[in-house]
């Protein structure tokens, strides 16, 4: 007759379990960490009332008192501080967005261009990176202002490609006149990046069943795209635009991208893509080469390759630093200030100056970036699990 052996059981709560231990010390360090920060806030606190300096986040309510010279909506020197801070966060985060996209794009092709067959393709590449990398990047935001300010020309002359024009004023464009056409159309894009995302999961899935080779870029490309018009057809198909056209002294009608933004844009992407690319270089090269010779004996062309065998398993190795480099875009937009343009930093330093709430101003500013770092890092570390190799 067997007896079964009963295991005792687990003390949960007991000082010998090394979860419990862990649960301790955790709150333990949060304590230390809170009553630090209390006992900083409350010293600072204490130290202004004595000096006789005024604290707290009423300000914000206040009128603001100066105009800012580029917002995505409208805003008057009437408006509340709050509403300038909200304009500064804006520009800050339109800035930022289309960096980590423009950088992501340049600095894979440099990272994929650093393993080309053609030798002129590769040294052109490395040229690139080890020029940009190393020059500080406020010398190459100063280099870009330079040239938005005084290498282009004036209006009266500006460079037209197209509806294209370019000049000192900046980057004028024509912008649609909006209509339910428009909206659709919007909501199509949407509905169509949908349907793209199904579509790429599928094709991954019969590619894996049965090696045909689909597309995984052009098709979905398409499908969004014939969505969004569609919608623009079931809408109407409005095609009135307001398009700039060249003035007496300026570039009238049409929308603009001031020459602030553009030097911003243009530098940040330009910095930081060069480290992008030693990032992908890095993750491609860590890829067994009998991965690439196993793709060419299957017969897939040196593209597919790359983008069906090598890529995807780089990416395990190309994501967490990736995640560095969109952080450091988003923190170094900070020195926007140094070119005049309005972002959160340039907006607290004005409001420091009108107010004298130093401590609050900039408390507000790394809430902004603690926050947006804190966000962008949540969204990679997402789609690192999901790019992950999942291992039997």
């Amino acid at each position: 007759m067997s007896i079964e052996r009963i295991a005792p059981p687990k003390k949960r709560w007991s000082w010998r379990s090394q979860a419990f231990r862990a649960l301790v010390y955790q709150v333990l360090a949060l304590a230390v960490i809170g009553g630090l920060v209390w006992y900083l806030a409350h010293n600072t606190a204490t130290n202004m009332r004595q000096r006789g300096i005024q604290s707290g986040f009423d300000f914000l309510l206040g009128t603001a008192g100066f105009d800012i010279g580029e917002s995505l909506f409208a805003f008057d020197s009437g408006e509340s501080l709050l509403q300038a801070y909200l304009v500064g966060l804006s520009n800050t985060l339109r800035v930022a967005i289309l960096g980590i996209v423009l950088t992501t794009l340049l600095g894979t092709l440099l990272g994929v261009g650093r393993f080309s067959r053609n030798a002129l393709v590769r040294g052109l590449c490395r040229v690139y990176v080890e020029v940009f990398r190393n020059i500080p990047l406020l010398l190459q935001l100063l280099m870009w202002y330079l040239f938005f300010t005084e290498v282009l020309p004036e209006a009266a002359q500006a460079w037209q490609v197209g509806p294209l024009f370019l000049s000192k004023g900046g980057l004028n464009f024509p912008i649609p006149v909006w209509a339910l056409g428009h909206q659709l159309a919007a909501m199509g894009l949407v509905i169509g990046f949908g349907v793209a995302l199904v579509w790429r999961t599928r094709a991954r899935r019969l590619f894996e069943a049965d090696g045909q080779v689909r597309s995984l870029f052009w098709t979905p490309l398409a499908l969004m795209l014939a969505c969004g018009v569609l919608g623009w057809l079931v809408g109407g198909a409005p095609t009135a635009t307001n398009a700039p056209m060249r003035g007496e002294f300026a570039i009238e009608n049409g929308g603009a991208l001031t020459p602030e933004f553009l030097a911003l844009l243009v530098g940040l992407t330009a910095y930081t893509a060069a480290f992008v690319a030693e990032v992908v270089r890095g993750g491609i090269g860590s890829v067994s080469q009998g991965q690439a010779e196993a793709a060419s004996a299957l017969g897939l062309s040196q593209g597919q390759s790359m983008r069906l065998v090598m890529l995807p398993q780089a990416l395990r190795v190309i994501i967490p630093p990736m995640t560095n480099q969109y952080l450091n875009l988003t923190k170094n937009s900070s020195l926007a200030v140094a070119i005049g343009y309005p972002d959160v930093v340039s907006i607290a330093n004005t409001a420091i100056n009108q107010t004298g709430r130093a401590v609050e101003c900039i408390a507000l500013v790394m809430l902004v970036y603690l926050s947006t770092s804190l966000f962008t890092s949540l969204l990679m570390n997402w789609y690192n699990a999901r790019a992950a190799i999942q291992e039997r």
